[in-house]
C-alpha cells in the first residue's frame, strides 16, 4: 500500500510539474518574446507527446533545483544583511540541515521548524535593544531575491540560451517571484510572520522588537551550551499581560517558563505553561504544541496523571515522534511518559541514555545539557518513584 501512495504521489507531482512548467514557458514566451499567444498555441499543437513529456520532465527538474538554491539566496541575504549590521554568526539551515560555528570550526546538525524552508540566524550586537538594528536584517532575504530576480531577467533578456536554460530561468523567475510576494509582502505562513510582517511589528512594537532581541540572544547561548538558568535573569523578567497573538511578544513568556523548568521550579512551570494552553487557539501552531508538550511534562512531574493522560493524544505523540531527533526535551517528555504514566522505569532509563549518547547531535546544546539534567533527576528522584508507586 505504502508503494502504491508513492508511485501516485510521483505520479501527481510529474503531472503538475508538468502542467506547472508548460505555463511558466507560455507565460514566459508570451511576456519575454516578440511570439503572439496565437502563433504560440499553433507551435504547441506541433508537438508530439515524447517532446511534452520532457519538456515537463525539464520544467520539474528545474524546479526541484531553483527552490533550494532560491531558499539558499534569501537566507545569504538575511547573513549578508546581518553581518552588516554588526550581528554575528550562529547558524545558518536549509530545509533540515543546518550549519553552525562550533569551537572554530563548521558543522552540519540536523533541525527544523514546521512550516519554514530554511532559517538564518546570528546573535545581535552588544548594545541597548533600542540601538540594535533590526530591519536591514529582517529585510535581507527579500533584497537577496530580488537582486536574483533582477539578474534572472537580464539574463533572459541579453543573452541567446539554449531551450532548457531558457525553461529553467523562466521557472526560476516564477518561484523567485513567489519567494518575494510570500516574504515581502506581510503575512502570516502556516500561522508564523513573514519577514515583512516582522519589519512591521519591529518598527511598531518596543516588546515585540525586545522579544526578538532576547529570543536571537538566547537562541546563540542555547546552541553554545548555555542553560538557560545560566542566562541573565533580566531576560527573563515578566512582561505583565501576555499578548498571546503576537509571536514576538510570546517568545518572552515561553522563554520565562522554560528557564522555570530548567530550574526544575515544576508547580511555577505547570501554572504558566496551564495558562497558556488556555489560550491555545490565539497562539501560533508551533508554540500551541510545545505548550502541550511541556504542560503534559509539567502535569507528569507535579502528580496530575490524569490531566496528562488527556493532553497525550495521537496528534501530540505525532508531533513528539516528529521532533524527538531533533529537539532533547522530546525524549524527556517520553521519558517522563514513561516513568509516571506507563510506570515502566526501564523504558524511562533507556531513553536517557539514548539521548545521553547522542547529545553531540542535537543543535541546541544548552537544551541537551538541561533536558539530562532533568531525565536524571526525575529518575533517581525518590518524591517521583513514590509518586509512581503511589498510583501503580
Amino acid at each position: 500500500m505504502n508503494i502504491i501512495k508513492t508511485i501516485l504521489k510521483l505520479a501527481a507531482g510529474l503531472i503538475i510539474g508538468a502542467s506547472a512548467g508548460m505555463i511558466f514557458v507560455t507565460l514566459g514566451i508570451v511576456i519575454f518574446t516578440d511570439m503572439s499567444f496565437d502563433t504560440f498555441l499553433h507551435k504547441l499543437a506541433t508537438i508530439n507527446i515524447s517532446d511534452g513529456i520532457t519538456g515537463g520532465a525539464i520544467g520539474v527538474l528545474s524546479a526541484i533545483i531553483a527552490v533550494p538554491l532560491l531558499v539558499l539566496i534569501h537566507e545569504g541575504g538575511h547573513i549578508v544583511c546581518g553581518l552588516i549590521s554588526g550581528y554575528r554568526f550562529v547558524s545558518f539551515r536549509i530545509f533540515n540541515m543546518t550549519l553552525i560555528k562550533d569551537n572554530g570550526r563548521l558543522r552540519i546538525k540536523r533541525y527544523a521548524i514546521a512550516g519554514t524552508g530554511g532559517q538564518c540566524l546570528l546573535t545581535p550586537p552588544d548594545k541597548p535593544d533600542d540601538k540594535v538594528p533590526v530591519i536591514l536584517y529582517n529585510s535581507g532575504g527579500v533584497l537577496a531575491n530580488l537582486l536574483a530576480l533582477i539578474a534572472a531577467l537580464a539574463i533572459l533578456l541579453t543573452v541567446e540560451l539554449k531551450t532548457f536554460v531558457h525553461e529553467f530561468i523562466l521557472i526560476f523567475i516564477f518561484i523567485d517571484i513567489i519567494f518575494i510576494i510570500i516574504n515581502g509582502v506581510p503575512m502570516k505562513v502556516g500561522g508564523i510572520s513573514n519577514d515583512a510582517m516582522n519589519v512591521l511589528s519591529l518598527s511598531r512594537n518596543k516588546l515585540a522588537r525586545r522579544g526578538f532581541i532576547m529570543q536571537l540572544r538566547a537562541n546563540a547561548l542555547i546552541q553554545e551550551g548555555i542553560r538557560p538558568k545560566d542566562m541573565p535573569r533580566e531576560w527573563f523578567i515578566d512582561t505583565g499581560a501576555v499578548n498571546y497573538k503576537d509571536a514576538l511578544e510570546f517568545s518572552m513568556d515561553m522563554m520565562r517558563a522554560s528557564r522555570l523548568l530548567d530550574m526544575m521550579q515544576w508547580e511555577e512551570a505547570y501554572r504558566l505553561f496551564d495558562e497558556f494552553y488556555r489560550h491555545k487557539s490565539e497562539i501560533i501552531p508551533i508554540y500551541a504544541k510545545e505548550v502541550e508538550c511541556e504542560l503534559l511534562f509539567t502535569s507528569l512531574v507535579t502528580g496530575r496523571i490524569e490531566q496528562a493522560r488527556e493532553l497525550f493524544t495521537d496528534e501530540l505523540k505525532k508531533y513528539i515522534t516528529q521532533y524527538q531527533s531533533m529537539m532533547s526535551s522530546k525524549p524527556r517528555v517520553l521519558c517522563a511518559v514513561a516513568l509516571f504514566m506507563e510506570h515502566d522505569r526501564a523504558k524511562a532509563l533507556s531513553i536517557y541514555e539514548s539521548v545521553q549518547r547522542h547529545s553531540d547531535d542535537y543543535l541546541m546544546q544548552g537544551e541537551v545539557l538541561s533536558d539530562l539534567d532533568i531525565m536524571k533527576t526525575i529518575l533517581n528522584d525518590n518524591t517521583a518513584e513514590d509518586c509512581v508507586a503511589s498510583l501503580a
